[in-house]
């Protein structure tokens, strides 16, 4: 029976992504310029695997399946795209397939799709809109970049607040241009303010002659246009919104954010914090060319070379000592290693924590406590098994006893930078995720060999 159930779990994860023989179809008949048969194959998709498999593929491949494919596609498959690819595509598709494609998609879908495109794609777009949607988009282009006003849709449901139960169902059954997803009847008073909203499922299941305002959510809370994209998908994720209304400086509403827009940017902003973290920058792509990719990954590696260099001219200083002792130039770099991953650990957690808004004024101290008390415990655990090791490797008890001393330091110092650094530069208004990992390495980096070198200097020569 076990067995049964996990070959069913496995077909069912079989049916999530792309499968590697239909893409060698796809990619047969997108060869043989079969666009019938392409159609076929493609048909049947998702267009967020549609998108995964035009950002995998090479450039000519992807430009001959959008040549052969093109006029089947519609506005839900560019905005999945990456933005890295997601400008060559629009640019090769022709205009009235353009046009029918963004006509289709909610305010909140256009913005995010024309927002990074150069200014002639940008009005290309907006000159096939209508003239009320064209004038939504506009608007939300004027608030800043990462902003909820960027990130609401336009198309909001709303009630009077004085309505009842039947006059919102009456309202909704006639109404012919409602919006394709919505989770929420907003209410509103006569100055265009919300002041509550109701689920469609509490709507439902209400009788007729009741009172919106009966039957309101307590989760209501409206969201400033002006807010940073990140905070609200932090409160989304925080007080379980499935939407929230939008308003401007006067509290009046201007459109409302949904459940799917708030993770898409807690998802963009997850990835981001690990591209930032390697040093790859926070744009990077499979679909990348080589030289956006080395272009990107140019200037953190600069930067590691120039922190290189400075814990190379540490060794430097104890050049003597290396020479007379070669065992050190065996054992130093466990010690500088051991501390480089020690405080990465450490890292990752204290960036993880500020960017869920985890890691506070009222608990910093505690957290900083623990993460030194852990890297002493760690630093002592692994001195005495290297010291042994140390030991009998190159029979000399006093290099074990160094080695264990310096191991206990760096994996201190590991943990204190590992959290004080990205606290310090989140207070400096700076990105922990950008900058931390650069100096993290480099403390532990200097402080390791220093230790190191420093105490078998003193110690045994």
């Amino acid at each position: 029976m076990a067995e049964e159930r996990a070959e069913d779990i496995e077909r069912e994860e079989e049916d999530y992504g792309l499968d590697g023989e239909l893409v060698d179809r796809i990619l047969a008949a997108a060869d043989a310029g079969d666009a019938v048969r392409l159609t076929e194959l493609l048909e049947p998709l998702h267009a967020a695997d549609i998108a995964d498999l035009l950002e995998q593929v090479g450039g000519n491949e992807r430009r001959e399946i959008v040549r052969l494919w093109g006029r089947e596609i519609d506005g839900e498959v560019l905005t999945e795209l990456d933005e890295s690819i997601r400008e060559e595509v629009i640019a090769a598709l022709p205009r009235e397939v353009l046009a029918e494609a963004v006509r289709e998609l909610d305010s909140d879908d256009v913005v995010d799709l024309i927002e990074d495109l150069e200014e002639p794609q940008q009005e290309a777009i907006l000159k096939v809109l209508d003239e009320p949607d064209r004038a939504a988009v506009e608007q939300s282009l004027t608030y800043p970049e990462y902003s909820a006003g960027r990130l609401m849709q336009r198309e909001v449901v709303t009630a009077p607040e004085h309505w009842t139960v039947g006059e919102t169902i009456d309202f909704l059954r006639r109404e012919d241009e409602l919006p394709d997803q919505f989770y929420h009847v907003i209410l509103v008073d006569p100055g265009h303010h919300p002041t509550g909203y109701v689920t469609l499922g509490k709507l439902l299941a209400s009788k007729r002659n009741m009172g919106l305002r009966e039957i309101t959510e307590d989760s209501f809370r409206t969201i400033s246009a002006w807010q940073e994209e990140g905070d609200v998908a932090y409160a989304f994720n925080q007080y379980h919104l499935i939407s929230a209304p939008v308003v401007d400086d006067h509290d009046r509403l201007v459109g409302v954010i949904t459940i799917d827009d708030a993770m898409s940017v807690l998802d963009e902003e997850h990835e981001e914090d690990i591209l930032r973290l390697a040093g790859v920058g926070d744009e990077s792509s499979i679909a990348d060319t080589v030289i956006e990719t080395a272009r990107q990954r140019l200037p953190w590696l600069a930067i590691n070379l120039c922190t290189a260099l400075l814990a190379a001219s540490i060794i430097n200083l104890f050049q003597a000592s290396i020479g007379h002792l070669v065992a050190l130039a065996v054992l130093m770099p466990i010690v500088a290693s051991m501390g480089g991953n020690a405080g990465t650990q450490t890292l990752t957690v204290a960036v993880r924590a500020l960017a869920t808004k985890n890691l506070t004024d009222s608990n910093v101290w505690r957290v900083i406590r623990r993460e030194v008390l852990v890297g002493l415990i760690n630093g002592g655990t692994f001195a005495f098994c290297l010291g042994i090791v140390a030991w009998i490797w190159f029979g000399t008890p006093a290099l074990g006893l160094v080695i264990g001393a310096a191991m206990i330091i760096n994996l201190f110092i590991a943990a204190l930078a590992g959290i004080v650094v990205p606290v310090a530069l989140e207070r400096l208004g700076a990105d922990p995720a950008l900058a931390s990992g650069t100096f993290v390495t480099t403390m532990t980096d200097v402080f390791g060999f220093f230790s190191f070198l420093g105490l078998a200097t003193a110690v045994l020569l």
